[in-house]
């Protein structure tokens, strides 16, 4: 009689599949002492420049400058899972931050209030992106962007073999030093489960968006959706 087949370990099931909501929260909460350190190692500080990047991509609108004029922007970042950065700028020269954590499958916010966003590596790790998306478009004011950056899912296979071998022999060996290899052995199952830039774009026109450009950044190894209300 064959032995039965032994139970997958928390190894492999990490490798095989995207955990649920309340793994991912936790996953999050373990990385996030280090996360800002870990990204400089990992990119060579090229992240500052790509999030540089997406906030300029979404703050040039004619509503924003319409704001400026009547002195008031509204400017909302969300970054992993749902925890809100909310902008305000009363004046041109006068930026005031105040910390939100919310759910970002139904934000905390009213509709049409916000003049811009953006989203760091957080479209990524949720697990309903069209309820998402149809949040950032119901709280977006007409006319106003949001910048979507995150790793990008390529429809080169070079790009995913180079983008796996990454993962692989430099991002967890060196998360390994933090602990937290099995978190960021992660990437390579979410990078699966995730939408290739045209299926982005057509994701954010079906939730109402009128246009839709996803730019491949970084030699195609991240990607950038910019959507206009």
């Amino acid at each position: 009689m064959a032995s039965a087949t032994p139970p997958p370990t928390s190894s492999s099931l990490w490798r095989s599949r995207v955990p649920c909501s309340a793994e991912r929260q936790g996953l999050f909460s373990r990385i996030a002492p280090v996360y800002d350190k870990l990204n400089d190692v990992l990119s060579l500080g090229q992240h500052l420049i790509w999030k540089r990047m997406s906030v300029s991509w979404a703050g040039s609108s004619s509503n924003k400058n319409n704001a400026e004029r009547k002195g008031g922007i509204e400017f909302w970042i969300c970054a992993v899972e749902a925890v809100i950065w909310r902008f305000s700028c009363p004046r041109k020269s006068d930026l005031m931050a105040r910390w939100i954590e919310g759910d970002a499958l139904d934000l905390p916010f009213a509709d049409s209030c916000f003049d811009a966003m953006t989203v760091g590596y957080g479209l990524r790790n949720l697990l309903d992106k069209q309820r998402a998306m149809k949040e950032i478009f119901r709280v977006l004011k007409p006319g106003s962007r949001v910048s979507i950056l995150d790793f990008n899912k390529s429809t080169s296979s070079l790009i995913t073999q180079s983008q796996e071998w990454m993962i692989d022999n430099v991002v967890v060996p060196v998360a390994s030093n933090y602990r937290l290899s099995k978190e960021y052995r992660y990437l390579k199952a979410s990078i699966a489960e995730y939408l290739t830039g045209k299926e982005l774009e057509k994701l954010a026109k079906e939730v109402g968006f009128s246009d839709a450009k996803h730019y491949e950044i970084a030699g195609g190894l991240m990607g950038n959706l910019v959507a206009t209300r």
